[in-house]
């Protein structure tokens, strides 16, 4: 089931990010998780519950489905997660995470959906991420959900 997180999600989904290798020592996640929830431009969609080893076999499409509907689990450990937000032009995505053990099975792209889905509700037009140099698993994924690269250059400073 893919839901709003909570602030109570907050252990779980910094275990998660740090299980996928996307927490930085510069960048606390507790602080991105706090402000991503706190206003109406941004919140953190979480997937809950695992994708059982019989569901990896079947088309993305029906794990996608089961995922986006299953009601009871609520309390469900967390199996993904993606922070979502726009300045009322361009939605943005981070934290795009998948557990381990629940990759191959459709997982991201159903959180990448569920991503597009909440910023076409906010009348938002365009969504672009950022992915670090070299991580060509990363570039590869998101390529084949048809994002391309852009010919930008991202500056960017920290601010304290």
């Amino acid at each position: 089931m893919i839901v709003e997180a909570t602030a109570g999600d907050e252990a779980a989904l910094i275990a998660l990010w740090e299980a996928c290798g996307l927490t930085r020592a510069w960048n606390p996640p507790a602080r991105d998780i706090a402000f991503a929830l706190a206003g109406p431009g941004s919140t953190i969609l979480v997937a809950r519950g695992v994708v059982a080893p019989e569901h990896r076999a079947l088309d993305r499409d029906h794990v996608v489905s089961s995922l986006c509907s299953r009601e009871g689990d609520e309390h469900a450990a967390l199996t993904g997660s993606v922070m979502v937000g726009h300045d009322g032009h361009r939605g943005w995505v981070y934290y795009l995470a998948v557990a381990p053990d629940a990759r191959r099975a459709g997982l991201g792209r159903a959180l990448m959906a569920a991503a597009e889905t909440w910023l076409r509700a906010r009348g938002v037009p365009k969504i672009q991420l950022m992915v670090r140099t070299g991580n060509e698993d990363a570039h590869a994924f998101y390529r084949a959900l048809g994002f391309a690269d852009q010919p930008v250059a991202v500056f960017g400073r920290f601010l304290d």
